[in-house]
């Protein structure tokens, strides 16, 4: 799934027959793209993500969050949207967000609560740049016998 799609190119990047992408387009966002995405054959939709997302009967293996939270900043809680993402990302699924620095130190500090193990990296134009990326696993832990999560 793509949060926020833009022209698509995320799915487009990953073009394969054995796979397909949810592109969002959050209501929000400065342009309507979805019509674009639909003219490259691609499928999406539009989405508030200050609202639950309906993905019955499935769960996504993989998030890209380009730039959600710095869209939704002010509009929604962080909080929120993080529980979202948890709830339609299957266990040891992954989310790649690519995000402001000091955005992704907030995210960063949630999802750790979450118990998805984390990793932030620089930017593909070097360290210098203040987007980073962030890689998130969500863990797959039950409830032992004593109460406490196992792995």
């Amino acid at each position: 799934m793509d949060m926020n799609a833009g022209l698509g190119g995320f799915a487009a990047a990953l073009e394969s027959s054995k796979l397909w992408v949810m592109n969002v387009v959050p209501i929000i966002a400065e342009k309507a793209t979805l019509g674009v995405i639909y003219d490259r054959g691609l499928i999406g939709m539009y989405h508030d993500w200050c609202e639950a997302f309906s993905t019955y009967p499935r769960t996504y293996d993989l998030i890209h969050a380009n730039g959600v939270f710095s869209l939704y900043k002010n509009i929604c809680k962080m909080e929120d949207i993080l529980l979202e993402m948890d709830r339609i990302l299957r266990p040891e699924g992954a989310v790649i967000f690519r995000d402001n620095v000091d955005v992704l130190i907030k995210v960063k500090r949630i999802v750790a609560g979450m118990r998805w193990n984390t990793r932030i990296v620089d930017h593909e134009d070097g360290p210098y740049v203040s987007e980073k990326i962030l890689v998130a696993v969500k863990q797959y832990w039950t409830v032992g016998s004593n109460g406490t999560a196992v792995n």
